[in-house]
């Protein structure tokens, strides 16, 4: 079996500084894939969600672990969610933002890196605020942006945003969070067999307490086992 994950989301994987490996939920519950069911997962590390979605679509992977978003239905299907990844914003220590409550504003300048799960709910949800889809997020265009004023604050998962934070003066996170998004399995569209299989891995995994034991392990800063559902 070829899963497709993103290399470059904390919540779902990050490289282990001992090992050079990759490690965290995803890469657990590759090989508990491979216990519970007797195959070979192999991990393919991919740069965004649609790179993910296209190799599930085209045949180069059987399954893929994406956010589940209403933009990205269609090709493939979503299983039920497995995790939830809590985002919040990066502002300026002078920012007057103090909260999520601040964020959808008139005149605010919300970035996000384009396509980026905040950046399809910033879309469909914001009444007041303007959002500021970069092409590029490294965390030197996103400083300079916020210094600058071009944008007000950017969005991105807990984990990721205390990540490059750490270290740099005059920024901070907001105390809370703006929502979580929901991780799931993706198959080929049409492939309810897939879908229940896929399904049924993830209550397998949520009732032994194999998944929230992964997520205690991981380390990584607000992400929670979904409910039943």
């Amino acid at each position: 079996v070829r899963a497709a994950y993103l290399a470059t989301n904390p919540a779902q994987s990050m490289k282990d500084p001992a090992t050079g490996q990759a490690r965290g939920v995803v890469v657990d519950l590759a090989r508990e894939m491979e216990r519970m069911h007797k195959v070979t997962v192999t991990l393919i590390p991919l740069p965004n969600p649609q790179s993910g979605i296209d190799a599930v679509r085209k045949g180069e992977a059987e399954i893929g672990f994406v956010a589940n978003n209403p933009e990205r239905a269609g090709p493939v299907e979503f299983s039920k969610t497995y995790l939830l990844v809590n985002q919040t914003f990066i502002v300026r220590d002078d920012s007057p933002i103090k909260s999520i409550a601040d964020i959808d504003r008139q005149g605010r300048k919300l970035g996000a890196t384009r396509a980026d799960s905040i950046a399809l709910y910033l879309g469909r949800t914001v009444k007041q605020g303007q959002l500021v889809e970069l092409d590029q997020s490294p965390p030197d265009v996103v400083f300079r942006q916020l210094r600058e004023g071009t944008i007000d604050a950017f969005g991105s998962n807990r984990q990721r945003l205390t990540d490059i934070s750490r270290g740099v003066a005059g920024f901070r996170l907001l105390p809370d969070d703006l929502y979580g998004v929901e991780q799931a399995i993706i198959v080929p569209g049409g492939r309810r067999d897939a879908l229940d299989a896929a399904n049924k891995f993830i209550d397998d995994v949520r009732r032994s307490g194999f998944l929230q034991k992964s997520i205690e392990r991981s380390g990584v800063i607000g992400i929670t086992a979904a409910g039943e559902g």
